[in-house]
């Protein structure tokens, strides 16, 4: 079996054999078929003759240490299950990379709408547009109040310090997959290290890549069913996840697969401007105001990057879990150029 197709299928019969000894109620066979999108964890929708699962997986082969950490996800997601969190159900966490080649957990199945292009073109009207982003600040604000210790997450990250270690632990990941120089990666690099925030204090759970894709809502209204895809969450600091989204604002349509709102006149569609986004959020966890914050975009801007760019080096290293991995690799440099805009 290729590497290729080591990502894209499953021993379904050893698969099977396995479940059934570990989930209550699991009987097969079992049909296992990958889903489309996502360039990290490998995720496969199961299938039995009366219920469906989801199984997220590490890809095979060598890894960045640290990366792909799907025991963690599996970790937060058992904490968050009675949270204010919407998230999914686990079933099942395997550390044993023997059954299908590499760790791997079972969660139910839901279902509802994932929605790619965040200016929602399937959705009809500017209210229920509207509606979407307040529930998606919403949800972000109910993260970041989740009593870490209450959900035994207190040791799930190192408190204080979030925007040195995560600049330090990215710009390592970046230098061990970089396939070539890139100046604005550099430059933006030295901007941040030389322009950290002081340390305020908070500290709280954070996703990590929250985003409109990274959200299911519910079939029949504007409500968020579950929160996807925490490989990158840990223990930092709120601003991280805010920043982050409203990058996603700012980026142009045509830059990787969850599209940008930068060229979109938002207005017309009833979704809010990054301005009244900010202004919600502070409201919800009860502050004023955010100082600097173009330190905060810019920072998610070169995350970004360091990760589009950890995807690219899998596409050449042979593992990466999605066929596009290399185009994802030249949105490294227009990131940088993005971040740099925002400095100047």
């Amino acid at each position: 079996m290729s590497k290729q197709s080591g990502v894209e299928q499953l021993d379904e019969a050893r698969l099977a054999t396995y479940l059934a000894e570990h989930i209550a109620g699991f009987s097969g066979p079992v049909t296992a078929t990958k889903f489309a999108g996502g360039q990290s964890n490998p995720t496969f929708k199961l299938q039995t003759a009366d219920a469906t699962y989801v199984l997220r997986r590490q890809p095979p082969g060598k890894l960045l240490k640290s990366a792909h950490a799907v025991d963690r996800e599996y970790r937060v997601l058992k904490a968050l299950e009675n949270s204010q969190a919407p998230v999914a159900k686990v079933y099942h966490l395997c550390e044993d990379p023997e059954v299908i080649g590499s760790m791997f957990y079972v969660m139910e199945f839901m279902d509802g709408n994932v929605y790619w292009d965040s200016s929602l073109p399937e959705i009809t009207d500017n209210q229920t547009r509207a509606t979407m982003y307040q529930n998606m600040v919403n949800v972000l604000a109910a993260l970041h109040k989740v009593n870490i210790e209450e959900v035994g997450l207190g040791d799930y990250g190192k408190p204080g310090n979030y925007f040195e270690r995560q600049i330090s632990r990215w710009t390592k990941q970046y230098r061990l997959s970089e396939t070539h120089e890139i100046p604005e990666m550099d430059k933006l690099i030295t901007w941040l290290e030389n322009n950290i925030p002081e340390d305020d204090g908070q500290v709280s759970l954070v996703h990590g890549d929250y985003r409109m894709d990274n959200l299911m809502f519910a079939k029949d209204s504007a409500d968020i069913i579950a929160v996807l895809d925490w490989e990158l969450s840990t223990l930092g600091h709120p601003y991280a996840d805010l920043a982050y989204q409203c990058m996603q604002l700012r980026l142009p349509d045509n830059v990787g697969k969850a599209t940008g709102l930068g060229d979109v006149d938002r207005a017309s569609l009833g979704i809010p401007s990054e301005e009244e986004y900010v202004a919600q959020y502070c409201k919800l966890v009860g502050i004023d105001n955010i100082p600097n914050w173009n330190f905060y975009l810019a920072f998610s801007f070169f995350r970004l990057g360091a990760i589009a760019q950890g995807v690219a080096k899998r596409a050449v290293d042979g593992n990466a879990s999605n066929k596009q991995a290399l185009q994802v690799g030249k949105l490294v440099q227009p990131l940088a150029q993005y971040a740099l805009k925002i400095l100047q």
